[in-house]
C-alpha cells in the first residue's frame, strides 16, 4: 500500500527522486557519463554512487531518512536485490519508497519482466519525462522471494535457482566475465555451454546432480537426484522465456528436472520455448504454481546472481512468495535497445 501523500506528489510533480547508481554493473560501465548527464535532469532528485553491499545499505538508509517518494535502481539483478536485503530487514513496506529499476546490469531479468529495457540512459530519459509530465506513472505490483534457513539471515530476491542452474551463475562470475560480455547474450552463453554437457552425458563437477527433498505444505512430494530447480515470482525470465505450465493461481513459479529424465534434448527445448506442459511429472520434470515451497538440501544456490549455501543441519530451506510491492513504469514500450 503507497502513502496517499506520494499519490499527490506524483501527481503535482513535487516527488523526490533518488538514484542508486551501481557504477561498476556490467551495462554502465562504458556509459557512467551518459548516465551521470542524464540524472542531472532531474528535479529534486538526488544520486547516491554504491558498489558495495555496505555502501548499498548507507544509500538506502539515506534516501529513507530523507523520505525519499520514488527510489530509482540503476543497476541490474544483483544491486536490485542487494536494496530488497535492505529494505526488507530495515522498514516495513508500507514505509518504503516506491521503487523503479533502470536496467545496468550483466542480467536484468526483473526490470525486462516489467517491460523496462533499453539502453540506461535511455530509460531514465522516459522516465524523466514521466515525472515532469505530471500524471501518475504505472505502478506495477509483484512479489518478492524470501528464502529463510535457521541460523541464517533471511535473503530477498525474485529468482532462485538450484543445481546446474547455480553452477553456471557461479562460474560465469569468475574470469570469464573478463571477456566484457555483458547482458543476456553473456549468460545465454555460459548456460547453453552447460546445459550442452549436461545432454553429453557429464554427471561429474560441476554437472553432478544435486540431492534433495521437495516439501508443500509440511508432505515431502519428490526427493532424489535432479538436475536444477528454480523458483521466481518473475512471469519473464532471460529471452521472454516462461518455462513454468502450474495452473494454480499462486505467485511462485516453480520448475525442476530431475537428473533422470526421457527424451532429455527434445523435453529442454519444449521447456525452454514455453511448451513445458507437454512435459510430465512421470518423464522427470515438474511445474507447479504455490505460496511456499521447503527443500532438503546441502548445496550452493543463487538469488538473483548471488551466491549461498544451504545446509540440512539447519532444516529446510524455505522459499515464499511475500508482498507484494510497488514498482513503477514509465513508458518505455519505445525504448531504444
Amino acid at each position: 500500500m503507497i502513502e496517499q501523500s506520494r499519490i499527490e506528489r506524483f501527481r503535482e510533480g513535487s516527488a523526490t527522486v533518488g538514484f542508486l547508481f551501481n557504477p561498476m554493473s556490467g551495462r554502465i560501465r562504458k556509459r557512467r557519463d551518459a548516465i551521470r548527464h542524464e540524472l542531472t535532469g532531474f528535479p529534486n532528485a538526488a544520486s547516491r554512487e554504491a558498489t558495495s553491499a555496505a555502501e548499498i545499505n548507507a544509500s538506502v538508509d539515506a534516501f529513507l531518512q530523507e523520505d525519499t517518494d520514488l527510489l530509482v535502481i540503476v543497476g541490474g539483478d544483483g544491486t536490485v536485490q542487494a536494496v530488497l536485503n535492505h529494505l526488507f530487514t530495515t522498514r516495513p513496506m508500507a514505509n518504503w519508497p516506491v521503487l523503479t529499476v533502470v536496467p545496468g546490469g550483466t542480467t536484468n531479468m526483473t526490470a525486462l519482466d516489467m517491460g523496462i529495457h533499453g539502453k540506461p540512459e535511455h530509460v531514465l530519459r522516459k522516465l524523466s519525462k514521466c515525472l515532469q509530465g505530471r500524471t501518475l506513472p504505472v505502478l506495477l505490483q509483484r512479489h518478492v522471494l524470501c528464502i529463510e534457513q535457521a541460523g541464517a539471515a533471511n535473503v530477498y530476491g525474485m529468482f532462485f535457482g538450484i543445481g546446474l542452474i547455480a553452477r553456471a551463475v557461479i562460474f560465469s562470475q569468475g574470469r570469464i566475465k573478463q571477456l566484457g560480455v555483458t547482458g543476456e547474450v553473456y549468460s545465454a552463453i555460459i548456460m547453453l555451454g552447460y546445459l550442452a554437457g549436461a545432454l553429453m552425458g557429464r554427471r561429474q563437477g560441476a554437472w553432478a546432480p544435486v540431492q534433495m527433498s521437495v516439501i508443500e505444505q509440511g508432505i515431502e512430494l519428490h526427493h532424489g537426484s535432479y538436475a536444477f530447480l528454480f523458483a521466481s515470482t518473475l512471469d519473464r525470465l532471460l529471452f521472454g522465456m516462461r518455462p513454468y505450465w502450474g495452473r494454480e493461481r499462486e505467485p511462485l513459479h516453480v520448475t525442476f528436472v530431475r537428473q533422470q529424465r526421457k527424451r532429455p534434448l527434445r523435453s529442454l527445448l519444449q521447456l525452454l520455448s514455453g511448451r513445458g506442459s507437454v512435459l510430465e511429472e512421470r518423464d522427470g520434470y515438474y511445474s507447479s504454481n504455490t505460496r511456499t515451497l521447503e527443500l532438503l538440501v546441502d548445496d550452493e544456490y543463487i538469488v538473483d546472481g548471488e551466491s549461498y549455501r544451504a545446509t540440512s543441519h539447519g532444516g529446510p530451506l524455505r522459499l515464499s512468495a511475500v508482498g507484494p510491492i510497488n514498482f513503477l513504469v514509465a513508458d518505455s514500450g519505445n525504448a531504444d535497445s
